[in-house]
């Protein structure tokens, strides 16, 4: 994976890492090489004797690092950092002492700031040691005359020793990645997110030290994490398996410095630019451009919920209130690539990441972000829990959950699903004026009981909206397919955002799981 320019990698890049007194001890004795690395001396090493060390720094103020040779690090832009290539021999792990090989990325002006990264062995942990004889620098040569004590801006585990792909990427702030089930990367997750669309400026935490472990299973990794910011501790936990799917149990435990007014558990960033629901001709040759084209939901009532996501005028945030939800994430539904037309990125095959607790998390609300963009660079999208037990200063939370990055959710609902949705002005008959407060919506569902129905079905579209006159709400079968299509016509009342809901219905009997949508009028030209 090499990484994109983004909104967020411009923010986080320019965040700092504070180096720890008690961590990275400066010996150079006991220094050994393997395949290449230089590993620093032995060190105890425990999840517990990690969790005390963030226990012991969140009761420290925070110190922010002072950028080392900065200078030369503004010169690694975005197409010089591309230059700058980990040697594939010199991988840890690529003698086969462990799961997978892993390399490591460099320095740069949007990764400024180091992280420090451990191999673990049988509870003993040693540093691996920064050196530019590690990389190949191309027409970025400058680069090689950094000191060989600056360290690495995150790492990435490799398929296999031979394969030159990657499955998994850590790099900037508490951003992790992976290619998941259809080898592709697209859509992140974090460690944290704290005081995510506020008036007041985002917080990132970052990961500041990681430890790499084999697991058992011979095709997992474990990965400790050590966070850091100005309001939080923490330490993590990440068992990460890759099989068929990429399934990833982690073990999260904060520790508040500070109280945080919004706290985001879990959480997911994405992109989403337009979709056959909002495209407008003039933006892109393409039919759509997204990571990601919906949140699902199911509530801990077992409801199913979908909500096609928005490429807002302004930034919107949208909750939905729950208790001991049994999963939420930022799905991409839509797998056919005539929708997309993009040879070069493949949209279709970007990964869906599925949020499952592993334990009761109480009450709270998934918490949807929504902030504008007119261009595919921007991660614009943000999903995560906000649990309603306050972050306060000096206490301490432990979550724990489970990461499925897959093709499609992974516990599929039984009813019916949401595959499209689209909406137009309806124009007056005989004239080519098109009303800016009427509009039609259509919705497809696919799957589930409709498998079942043929096109006599007495289906029902149960349609509502909290603003505006809804009307005509009606269902029926395409021709020619199983597919069932929901419209429905509605008259505004004026420009404010409106929330629509639906779902197919069979006498008494829910066929589809919940379409939820977001409207926002816009004038019809616009």
């Amino acid at each position: 994976m090499k990484p994109r320019i983004t909104r967020r990698s411009f923010l986080t890049g320019a965040l700092l890492i504070p180096w720890l007194p008690f961590l990275g001890q400066d010996a150079q004795a006991d220094v050994k090489p393997l395949a290449g690395l230089e590993l620093g001396p032995a060190q105890p090493f425990s999840f517990d004797w990690l969790r005390e060390q963030a226990r012991q720094l969140a009761a420290q103020p925070y110190q922010a690092p002072i950028i080392r040779q900065a200078d030369i690090l503004d010169r690694i832009d975005y197409d010089a950092h591309l230059e700058i290539q980990f040697r594939p021999e010199a991988a840890l792990w690529q003698q086969g002492d462990g799961p997978y090989p892993v390399r490591f990325f460099h320095l740069g002006r949007l990764f400024p700031t180091p992280v420090k990264i451990y191999a673990v062995r049988e509870g003993t942990a040693r540093e691996v040691r920064y050196s530019s004889h590690l990389f190949t620098f191309g027409r970025a040569d400058f680069a090689a005359a950094l000191p060989d004590d600056m360290g690495f801006a995150g790492f990435r585990v490799m398929h296999s020793r031979t394969d030159e792909r990657d499955w998994l990427a850590f790099l900037g702030a508490s951003y992790f990645r992976s290619s998941g089930e259809l080898d592709q990367y697209g859509i992140s997750a974090r460690g944290i997110a704290i005081d995510t669309a506020l008036p007041t400026a985002e917080e990132f935490p970052r990961f500041t030290h990681f430890w790499l472990e084999p697991a058992a299973n011979p095709q997992a990794v474990i990965i400790y994490a050590l966070l850091d910011g100005p309001s939080i501790t923490g330490v993590y936990r990440i068992e990460a398996l890759r099989q068929e799917r990429v399934v990833m149990d982690i073990e999260a435990v904060l520790f508040f410095r500070a109280t945080i007014r919004r706290l985001g558990v879990a959480p997911l960033t994405s992109m989403f630019w337009f979709s056959e629901t909002n495209h407008q001709p003039s933006w892109d040759w393409r039919p759509e451009v997204h990571d990601s084209d919906g949140l699902a939901l199911w509530t801990g009532t077992g409801e199913r919920i979908w909500r096609p996501l928005n490429n807002p005028p302004f930034v919107q945030t949208n909750a939905f209130v729950d208790n001991n939800p049994k999963g939420f994430g930022l799905s991409q539904r839509d797998r056919n690539f005539e929708n997309y037309q993009d040879d070069l990125v493949f949209y279709e095959r970007r990964p869906t990441l599925w949020v499952e607790p592993l334990e009761p998390w109480g009450e709270g609300v998934v918490q949807l972000i929504e902030i504008p963009t007119n261009y595919e660079i921007s991660d614009n999208i943000v999903a995560y829990w906000a649990p309603q037990a306050p972050a306060q200063a000096g206490s301490t939370r432990t979550f724990k959950y489970r990461l499925h990055w897959v093709a499609d959710e992974p516990y599929p609902p039984a009813r019916s699903r949401v595959i499209a949705t689209r909406m137009g002005w309806i124009t007056i008959p005989k004239t080519p004026q098109r009303p800016a407060h009427k509009a039609w919506f259509t919705i497809d569902f696919v799957g589930g009981p409709l498998e079942q129905l043929d096109k006599q079905a007495a289906v029902q579209l149960v349609a509502s909206a909290t603003r505006g006159k809804l009307r005509n709400p009606g269902a029926f079968q395409i021709a020619g397919t199983r597919r069932w299509r929901g419209n429905f016509d509605i008259e505004l009342e004026d420009g404010e955002p409106l929330d629509l809901r639906a779902y197919l219905r069979l006498n008494d009997q829910a066929l589809s799981e919940t379409w939820l949508y977001q409207f926002i009028p816009r004038t019809s030209s616009s």
